[in-house]
């Protein structure tokens, strides 16, 4: 295997899930990996797992991991590239140019390429420029009420005021009338000031039912990019992914194509090198619009990783250390089919309100064609200052109804305890109609997902209660022993039954 010539340790600018898995990829690759962290992470898995870890906190209360200066220093002193995960320095050009004045490989784009993708409005320009199809809506950030009134007006209502600086569904609110446009337009402008410090934002014009699809693209610093083909995303919350699958259900081959020509001939263009993601929605009569390019790696991307055979961050790795692409787009072949469940630290019965605290058990499925990409364990107190994302559920198969088959199989092995978790509302979804049959968009939480009978589900599941009278009786026999001047034999206990009681919980 080849290994990188540049590029001899590794910092990892993040934490959770995603810090331990670039960690895997470098252990693989036997490069030495760095975490860094803050005092309410100094139990956490990523800290264990790396080689060296590093506290980037000034006192017990910061929690912050932006601290450029602090993460430059020690990769300075290491001699360590930073991989910077999503998120966080991920799409942030000024931190990549001072990675590149102080003699730092950054395993991404450069800080022109983040930019120019990063300001949405740029993106826009840059690839009508390239020749992609985009939504219809303002070219340029609009700079007050009126001039949103006059670029909805010409759109034609609905419409989308989204944040000219960032993604992620900040800033961004659904318009239908004119009415309604003061009151978004403030509260846009004052979430994107908050979420990116810059409350720029424009007009796109509203597709109804929307398909939400993305195309994973790869290139060098030698002019190569190829695709690894599409993922559906459009099972969102708050315009947040919650699940994703590859390929998608929805696309017939020809758009496919099409999609995959365009793109990455657009990316050629514009010289774009390392891991990237162009986003689309798709219409009803499978019309594609380009919404954005994520110039990082995506939350996702287990999910391609599965189906082409790909190691994205091994990718990533060897382009930033100058290598030319080890393979051609014919070299690339997409088998079966993957889906992937973002297990979120969240109480869907309280509208999906975050759930931090104490994880009392993490037991996570294994087994054959699934994956865990987690940064949890027993143990872990998950805080309530990052992302309340736990782990990512990915799971493979022949099929799409394979793979769904499978991911039931995991989500129902996957315990967690001591903390509300987004698990039932997979195991929901995964069973609903509109869902197996492939043809969803982005509306489908609204109105396709019955939320009653998820909370009926919720008040009629045994599990916790099976679990609690198990632990119960347990204590009480510990006791007994204690106090008795010899030690009986527990029997029958609670939890000899457990694997009875636990087949009738599976039911739910």
């Amino acid at each position: 295997m080849n290994k990188p010539k540049n590029i001899k340790k590794v910092l990892i600018a993040n934490r959770g899930e995603i810090a331990v898995r670039i960690m895997r990829t470098c252990r693989v690759m036997e490069i030495p990996s760095v975490a860094i962290y803050t005092h309410v992470d100094r139990k956490a898995p990523h800290v264990r797992y790396a080689d060296e870890a590093y506290c980037i906190s000034e006192s017990m209360e910061d929690t912050s991991y932006l601290k450029a200066d602090k993460i430059i220093e020690i990769a300075k002193k290491l001699g360590a590239a930073i991989h910077p995960g999503y998120g966080f320095f991920s799409e942030n050009p000024a931190f990549v140019e001072r990675c590149e004045k102080e003699g730092i490989i950054f395993i991404g784009p450069s800080a022109h390429l983040i930019r120019n993708m990063g300001s949405k409005t740029e993106a826009r320009k840059t690839m009508i420029a390239a020749g992609l199809p985009v939504v219809p809506g303002t070219k340029d950030v609009l700079k007050d009420i009126e001039e949103v009134k006059a670029a909805a007006k010409a759109v034609g209502y609905p419409i989308m005021l989204k944040a000219a600086a960032g993604g992620g569904g900040k800033g961004m609110r659904l318009v239908e009338t004119e009415e309604e446009l003061p009151s978004a337009w403030r509260t846009s402008t004052s979430e994107a000031k908050n979420a990116f410090g810059d409350d720029s934002v424009y007009v796109e014009k509203y597709i109804v039912n929307p398909h939400h699809i993305e195309l994973q693209v790869l290139g060098d610093k030698h002019g190569n990019v190829i695709h690894l083909h599409e993922r559906e995303c459009s099972i969102q919350r708050r315009h947040q992914k919650v699940i994703e699958e590859s390929p998608s259900p929805f696309l017939n081959d020809e758009t496919r194509q099409k999609m995959f020509k365009v793109g990455v001939e657009a990316c050629k263009k514009i010289g774009y090198y390392s891991a990237g993601t162009l986003e689309f929605i798709v219409d009803k009569d499978q019309n594609f619009y380009f919404l954005e390019m994520n110039t990082r790696l995506q939350v996702e991307h287990p999910v391609t990783e599965y189906c082409t055979g790909a190691d994205l961050v091994r990718d990533m790795i060897m382009i930033a250390d100058g290598a030319v692409l080890p393979f051609k787009q014919e070299d690339i072949e997409h088998r079966g089919a993957a889906i992937e469940c973002r297990i979120y630290a969240e109480d869907p019965e309280n509208n999906f309100m975050p759930s931090p605290g104490l994880i009392t058990v993490h037991d996570v499925p294994e087994g054959r064609n699934v994956r865990v990409d987690s940064g949890a364990l027993t143990g872990y107190e998950v805080p309530l200052f990052y992302d309340p994302m736990i782990s990512k559920v990915c799971s493979w198969g022949r099929s799409r109804e394979h793979a769904i088959a499978n991911m039931v199989r995991a989500l129902r092995e996957y315990k967690i305890m001591g903390i509300k978790t987004s698990i039932l509302f997979h195991l929901h979804v995964l069973k609903n109609k509109t869902f197996l049959s492939g043809n969803y968009d982005t509306t489908f939480i609204d109105t396709k997902f019955d939320k009653e009978d998820l909370k009926r589900k919720q008040d009629s599941d045994p599990t916790v209660a099976i679990i609690a009278a198990a632990v119960s009786q347990y204590m009480k026999e510990r006791e007994a022993a204690a106090n008795a001047t010899t030690i009986p034999s527990v029997g029958e206990s609670a939890w000899k039954n457990y694997g009875k009681l636990q087949k009738i919980a599976n039911r739910f």
